[in-house]
């Protein structure tokens, strides 16, 4: 009997055993040597991994343009985050009233989501080109033939709201996606809930209110969840529209510059743990919350 059942389990677990090996080697094998790298003083190419007591980590907060990456980060997650869950959820709500056409809709509003950040960001650094008046190119000289020109700006280089504009192209990019999220979870909620409420007297917006929306916080969750993950760590798209300059300087940016402009792994390390740390401070809540739920069930 016993050797049934261990030819019951070994196939399976010969089948999922490289997936392991590559899991254990290429993410938790690499964030350890990350965190032995980020503890370590090995500040160039050729010092000793010599442990310094997590000195980095306080040290960091030292340097002038941290600070201002922290901030960077912080502006673009709330605008990026804020812009796709609304944007996607009225889109969502209008594609779920029914309209014509609604196959070919969704195709449209997905397919940013098809385009790298890359191929994106060269598009959208033309669209928000700051030049002024008659070298105005891409949406400002869209405002100055349409009459508007007191909408022209100078979007990402505005020192202000720089990186307000920069998350721009993210949600038009992910905001398809979070439109297919709520259309699923508008779609999952049973008509006979809407009925009832329709009989008690409710209006279609107290529907909304009280039977629809409760049901879509799982769905706002789940999207809150993976648009503050990628927003985190967020690097191909700034690097296509600004490159590496100091007024849209965000974590990623600076763990790219430490390590391979300035060839200091130890600060390169540093900050990839801190991303890490911010990611895990989002992920980490919601698996629990994940595994609660399906333990009530």
């Amino acid at each position: 009997m016993r050797r049934l059942r261990r030819a019951g389990w070994l196939p399976g677990l010969l089948l999922v055993s490289p997936s392991i090996v590559a899991i254990g080697l290429f993410v938790y094998g690499l964030i350890f040597w990350n965190t032995r790298v980020a503890v370590s003083g090995k500040h160039d190419e050729v010092s000793p991994y010599k442990f310094d007591k997590g000195k980095n980590f306080v040290d960091l907060w030292h340097q002038p343009s941290w600070p201002g990456a922290v901030r960077h980060a912080l502006i673009f997650t709330v605008v990026f985050v804020g812009g796709a869950l609304l944007l996607g959820a009225f889109l969502a709500f209008l594609m779920e009233k029914g309209i014509r056409g609604e196959a070919g809709f969704r195709i449209v509003y997905l397919f940013p989501m098809a385009i790298s950040f890359i191929a994106s960001g060269v598009v959208w650094r033309w669209l928000m080109n700051p030049a002024p008046g008659d070298r105005a190119v891409g949406l400002n000289q869209l405002f100055h033939k349409a009459g508007l020109g007191d909408l022209a700006n100078s979007w990402w280089q505005d020192r202000t709201w720089g990186m307000a504009a920069m998350a721009i192209p993210a949600v038009w990019q992910m905001s398809g996606y979070v439109m297919a999220l709520y259309l699923a979870g508008f779609r999952s909620v049973p008509d006979d809930l809407r009925e009832a409420a329709r009989v008690d007297g409710a209006s279609e917006w107290q529907v909304y209110r009280y039977v629809v929306f409760p049901q879509l916080r799982p769905v706002t969750l789940s999207a809150l969840i993976i648009l503050g993950h990628i927003s985190l760590k967020v690097f191909d798209l700034i690097m296509a529209i600004a490159g590496k300059q100091i007024i849209t300087y965000v974590p990623a940016i600076a763990t790219y510059v430490e390590v391979f402009d300035r060839h200091d792994p130890a600060n390169g390390a540093t900050i990839a743990t801190y991303l890490l740390l911010a990611v895990a401070v989002l992920v980490i809540p919601y698996l629990v919350w994940s595994v609660r739920t399906e333990r009530t069930r």
